[in-house]
């Protein structure tokens, strides 16, 4: 059993609490109590958060970091970009993402992050073939995120084609799976390896309606339903896909997934920039979470999404670092308000307590584990401390400070996070990797 004591605790349903001791067992909260300071508790500074759920990650592309900014004149787009991307999928194998894998998950777990969604889809070595284990890659990443300390839920992603209708050609081959039997037959294995592991959930994607052709989504989402697992897609990222779905299907990728029984309660869809007013209505109406990935979206010239009217609509609103232009889900958060200020010339369209609840709560849901995400019995024990007292947050009063948080604060303020009940991170260092900087600077040249 560990005591824990905060000054300041952000508790559900959304309240600031003073002089909170946690008690945990075996990795969950077994008691919480507030104003009564235990001397013997180790402490928490600042504010203490829930931990910090990154619900959309592709961890190879943290090799993409300034590689993909020295364009101008206004010729780059995602497309562009996307080539680049492809520059680094193509040189990776199951040793060397393992080694870049632990390091970008290691600065997660030093900006809060306690649980990530991985959306999986380099599976297969350069031109198709199957190493000898074909799930080798997701073991690496598996390995990866248990050596950095916080919980991965793989979501194994279905990738069958180049484009609609076009073959997987080049680095794509090592995308697919044949069809989505081959894919669900592969996953299906993953899910064996990892079943009854607290800290693994394999779920599902489908990358998205370019990817996987219409006649095959339903495989994926039968495994998904068969296996009570999360399933994730990426929908409307850009207009060019709406217009390819639109001339083959005659139909909005959000409807094309609608009727194809992708979605519900269960999946998450990622980016959703580009959306109609029925598109909004089938996401809510069916209570499938959308994923905002805001400083991706923003780092790719995607476009703002319509995070709050997803939210009015009934659709919970999920946060992700996406291709890691940054990693920081405060971040992340203040950027869905801040960005639909500049979309409507208007503030206040979302409270410091809904946006945290985005990153918490929300995000951990969306991974399949409801269980976390709130400071609260019976919870999972993942507790991230913010400093109060930096050059960013420093002048305020504890009635603020949720709001300075949240926009604020930055990963830098980050000071101490506990993994079901674990203590990972203390005053800013990583206890389980150490130099997670010379990490990412070993694994990261090597690919460049």
């Amino acid at each position: 059993m560990t005591t824990y004591r905060a000054d300041l605790a952000w508790l559900p349903p959304g309240r600031l609490a003073r002089d909170v001791t946690i008690t945990v067992e075996d990795g969950r909260i077994a008691e919480v109590t507030e104003g009564q300071p235990s001397s013997g508790a180790e402490h928490l500074p600042g504010l203490v958060l829930p931990g910090l759920a990154n619900a959309h990650s592709h961890a190879f592309h943290r090799a993409l970091r300034g590689r993909t900014q020295r364009g101008t004149g206004g010729q780059g787009s995602f497309w562009t970009w996307r080539e680049q991307m492809y520059a680094i999928a193509g040189r990776l194998d199951p040793d060397s993402y393992l080694t870049l894998a632990r390091a970008a998950y290691g600065e997660m777990v030093l900006a809060g992050v306690t649980a990530v969604g991985e959306f999986h889809y380099l599976h297969h070595a350069p031109g198709g073939a199957h190493y000898d284990d074909p799930n080798a890659m997701g073991h690496a990443l598996v390995q990866a995120a248990g050596e950095a300390g916080l919980r991965i839920t793989l979501l194994d992603t279905c990738y069958l084609s180049g484009g609609i209708g076009e073959p997987l050609s080049g680095v794509q081959e090592r995308f697919g799976d044949g069809d989505a039997d081959g894919w669900a037959t592969r996953v299906r294995a993953l899910h064996g390896t990892y079943d009854g592991r607290p800290d693994v959930l394999v779920g599902a994607a489908a990358h998205s309606v370019r990817a996987v052709p219409a006649d095959q989504l339903g495989t994926v989402a039968a495994w998904a339903a068969a296996a009570e697992a999360p399933l994730h897609v990426h929908v409307s990222e850009q207009r060019r896909e709406n217009d390819a779905c639109l001339s083959a299907y005659g139909v909005t990728p959000t409807r094309l997934l609608h009727d194809g029984g992708l979605l519900g309660p269960r999946t998450t869809a990622v980016h959703a920039t580009h959306l109609t007013d029925d598109d909004i209505e089938l996401l809510g109406t069916s209570g499938t979470s959308v994923c905002m990935c805001p400083t991706t979206e923003r780092d790719l010239a995607d476009g703002v999404g319509p995070a709050g009217r997803v939210r009015e609509a009934g659709s919970p609103v999920t946060l992700g670092s996406d291709s890691h232009a940054v990693v920081d889900l405060l971040e992340e958060a203040r950027a869905v308000e801040l960005d639909e200020r500049l979309a409507s010339q208007q503030r206040g369209h979302w409270s410091a307590a809904a946006l945290l609840d985005a990153a918490t709560r929300a995000g951990h849901a969306s991974l399949g584990r409801p269980d976390a995400g709130v400071i609260d019995t019976g919870a999972v024990a993942d507790l991230v401390a913010v400093r109060l007292d930096s050059v960013r947050t420093a002048g305020g009063a504890d009635t603020d400070a949720v709001e300075r948080v949240v926009f604020a604060a930055t990963a830098a303020d980050v000071t101490d996070v506990v993994v079901a009940g674990r203590r990972v991170v203390a005053a800013g260092e990583h206890l389980l990797l150490g130099d997670v900087g010379a990490m990412l600077d070993r694994a990261v040249a090597p690919l460049l």
